[in-house]
């Protein structure tokens, strides 16, 4: 009901020239940028949020934009992570679960490509949300299509190599602290203790610690 999205990821997949992996300084354009500033809710909060078509919408919206901006989270967590597994039972558990992640990613990405171009203004915060029409400037073309589920290649691992169709990032350095501080920026966790939040970087500081042996 508080939250403040980072849509980057529907410019970042369909960047042809950039990978953060390799261009960790470049910034990839929101594509719903009212998404990212104020606070915004993708569920009615009551029975009076049902009562403008137009919020509604935008809430509907909302939700359709807030899967996949998780969903890419963990598109990436789950390589990036594999990467450091030591045990052959972690790896197995992450490559099983990476893969459904991107089946998310990529359902929730289709359907935010089907949500309404609309300007509505939150009838309780007065912050305001518009959704563009993505088939259009500054988007648009080929590559913006809203209905592209499939990453456009990109440079992987050196500019030397022809661009390859990728899950991006999957830089495995700090990517479980990367992950509690992307979440809580968001504002998924507003409400929670300082002892929720001490567990949450507790453990992630330990995945990040761990580092893959030497098989030889």
């Amino acid at each position: 009901m508080q939250l403040t999205l980072d849509t980057s990821w529907w410019t970042r997949y369909r960047d042809d020239s950039h990978n953060p992996d390799l261009d960790p300084n470049f910034t990839f354009p929101q594509a719903i940028p009212t998404l990212a500033t104020g606070e915004h809710t993708a569920i009615p909060r009551t029975d009076a949020d049902t009562t403008d078509p137009n919020f509604l919408q935008a809430i509907a919206n909302t939700a359709a934009f807030h899967f996949p901006t998780i969903e890419q989270g963990g598109n990436s967590l789950y390589p990036a992570m594999a990467q450091r597994a030591t045990s052959v039972e972690v790896l197995r558990i992450l490559i099983s679960i990476g893969p459904t992640e991107t089946m998310h990613f990529q359902t929730w990405s289709d359907k935010a490509g089907n949500a309404p171009s609309l300007t509505a203004k939150d009838p309780v915060t007065g912050v305001s949300v518009t959704f563009p029409d993505l088939n259009s400037p500054p988007f648009g073309g080929e590559e913006f299509q809203t209905n592209l589920i499939m990453p456009e290649p990109c440079p992987f691992l050196s500019r030397r190599l022809p661009p390859c169709s990728i899950i991006r990032p999957t830089e495995t350095r700090g990517i479980a602290m990367g992950v509690v501080n992307f979440l809580t920026a968001m504002g998924l966790f507003k409400g929670q203790s300082a002892a929720f939040f001490n567990v949450l970087k507790d453990l992630a500081q330990d995945a990040d610690a761990a580092r893959r042996g030497l098989l030889f």
